[in-house]
């Protein structure tokens, strides 16, 4: 069989039980394992009515596949009356627990990528695992610090200089350093797309990016100094361009990836397109990872309504990048 990717299972309180069984009921794109829980995998197939069979494995290295074939290894053992849609410490925990046995899986070459179902950072925190979500505890683990989120769908192709931080913050962020390593990491991620020279558009901070510093100075004096060294070493950058038209601008075919300067400015546009199709990913880890666009979902935990289709776009993307494109 190829070597399957590994899935996470996600919150066991939210739709992520859900949307692995609704992906595997559908037809899988490519070969997978389920890092989670049985029992309420189970469960999720009894509530959508899924005609699976849900199979315990010790490790991906003993996965055959097969269709209608969920092929599971076992990370937690939560009970079936786990309440949906609360956060619970012990879902949080679980949570924890599957991405890290997935990156362990990664990184011993038994897994071929990692695709993640969505978790909650509050139930996390209520377990005492302080980190603000998924990129960060696989950054932590595979030891690096030259990393950044990427959200993608069929129209666009969005990586941020700054993640899951105060505005405030983000603001302090935009430094030369961070630029150059956004810009450099958007260009590696064009690659690994398969475009062999990746035209990088770069978001400005300010309105107008600071329009001659009469908006602000940052535009002027930290991206457009990171954009022009950038261009020295090769890379097809343009920048910084005013934030409310270079969205636009890429849809239209001017730019293979944009670089936003902060979480809600690069994820409005991405996720305004639509979440069913929007995949998540972490750039620079020395594997791949893709993940839904979505949360946990709480409000509609349990009625089976929730889609898989982010899920399965993630596992295509997932597929696609670790063939190389």
């Amino acid at each position: 069989m190829t070597q399957p990717l590994g899935i996470t299972m996600g919150d066991p309180a939210g739709v992520g039980p859900e949307i692995v069984v609704k992906l595997f009921a559908e037809g899988l794109p490519h070969p997978a394992v389920v890092f989670g829980d049985v029992s309420l995998l189970r469960r999720a197939a009894r509530l959508l009515g899924a005609a699976v069979e849900i199979v315990e494995i010790a490790s991906a290295r003993d996965a055959r596949g097969g269709a209608g074939r969920i092929e599971v290894i076992p990370v937690s053992t939560l009970p079936d009356d786990l309440a949906y849609g609360q956060i619970d410490a012990r879902a949080g925990a679980a949570a924890f627990a599957y991405i890290d046995r997935a990156i362990t899986a990664v990184q011993a070459g038994e897994i071929s990528a990692i695709v993640t179902a969505p978790i909650n950072k509050a139930a996390m925190h209520e377990a005492g695992i302080d980190y603000p979500g998924h990129t960060e505890i696989l950054a932590k683990r595979a030891g690096t610090t030259d990393y950044a989120m990427m959200l993608a769908n069929k129209e666009l192709r969005v990586l941020l200089v700054s993640i899951h931080v105060p505005l405030s913050e983000a603001v302090r962020l935009v430094t030369v350093e961070n630029e150059l390593r956004a810009i450099r990491l958007a260009h590696r991620a064009g690659v690994q797309f398969g475009i062999a020279r990746p035209r990088i558009g770069v978001a400005g901070l300010n309105p107008h990016a600071g329009e001659g510093g009469a908006f602000g100075t940052e535009d002027d004096a930290i991206i457009a100094p990171a954009v022009a060294i950038a261009r020295a070493e090769g890379i097809a950058v343009s920048g910084p361009l005013s934030g409310d038209t270079i969205f636009m601008r890429a849809r239209m075919g001017e730019f293979d990836v944009v670089v936003a300067q902060y979480h809600d400015q690069g994820l409005i546009p991405v996720k305004y397109l639509g979440l069913d199709e929007g995949v998540n990913i972490t750039v620079g880890l020395p594997f791949v990872r893709t993940s839904v666009d979505h949360g946990t979902a709480f409000a509609i935990a349990g009625t089976g309504s929730a889609s898989a289709a982010s899920l399965r776009a993630a596992v295509e993307q997932a597929a696609a990048m670790s063939r190389g494109g």
